[in-house]
């Protein structure tokens, strides 16, 4: 366990040098841990690949004291059983919605029907939300289907999509920018800000996507069958 200070408020915990599950569920049961501790001056704790962010009030407490905090709640952490919460998200991986499932087959020289299988095979592990509100970074694909991003991002993505980049895949919440391999697109709303818990991932959580044609699509986007 390495302690790094980033800021007046904020101390840097990392607990590996590699990304893996394990390390993974260290993250999450310190996080955990640090957020339900009720300990005055705490803001709250953040995950990474590899690192936990904690966030404090610098009037309040200090970088000692939450390092000491940080140590004896560690201590506790293979107590504490974590259960993952496994989402069962819809994509459609028809033409419309996958404009680069071609050049990943192509680069891969598979089949677009073996990406699609491949996709769909594998359990994923969101690791943090990053890069936009709601956005998943995702452990777990097939190692046959890692894929550089485009060259030249493109200047809007439509929410929902779901794209390669790397070893990574990830979902679009949000209309944006974006470089990642788009293979497919969901109907399912990751991000609602008007509700007590605005974004439908959380790190921890496990997903397994399933296959649906664009009428399936259609019907899920317009409210008809959820």
């Amino acid at each position: 366990m390495q302690f790094t200070n980033i800021a007046e408020n904020a101390l840097m915990v990392k607990l590996g040098e590699t990304i893996d599950i394990s390390t993974h569920k260290q993250l999450i049961t310190l996080q955990q841990l640090i957020n339900t501790s009720r300990r005055c001056g705490l803001i709250e704790a953040v995950i990474g690949f590899t690192t936990l962010t904690v966030y404090f009030d610098p009037l309040v407490t200090s970088h000692s004291d939450v390092k000491k905090l940080v140590i004896n709640l560690n201590t506790h952490n293979n107590e504490k059983v974590f259960t993952p919460v496994i989402h069962h998200i819809p994509v459609c991986y028809d033409e419309l919605y996958s404009p680069d499932i071609n050049y990943v087959a192509d680069y891969h020289q598979l089949s677009v029907e073996k990406v699609i299988e491949l996709h769909i095979s594998a359990t994923y592990t969101v690791y943090f939300i990053g890069f936009s509100p709601g956005f998943p970074f995702l452990g777990g694909m097939s190692g046959k289907l890692a894929t550089p991003r485009k060259s030249a991002p493109r200047p809007v993505i439509p929410a929902g999509s779901v794209g390669i980049a790397g070893k990574q895949t990830g979902i679009y919440p949000s209309q944006s920018p974006g470089g990642w391999q788009i293979i497919g697109r969901t109907p399912i709303k990751l991000v609602q800000l008007n509700q007590k818990r605005p974004t439908l991932l959380q790190p921890g959580d496990q997903i397994r996507f399933y296959r649906i044609k664009s009428e399936e699509f259609m019907q899920l986007a317009n409210g008809e069958g959820l």
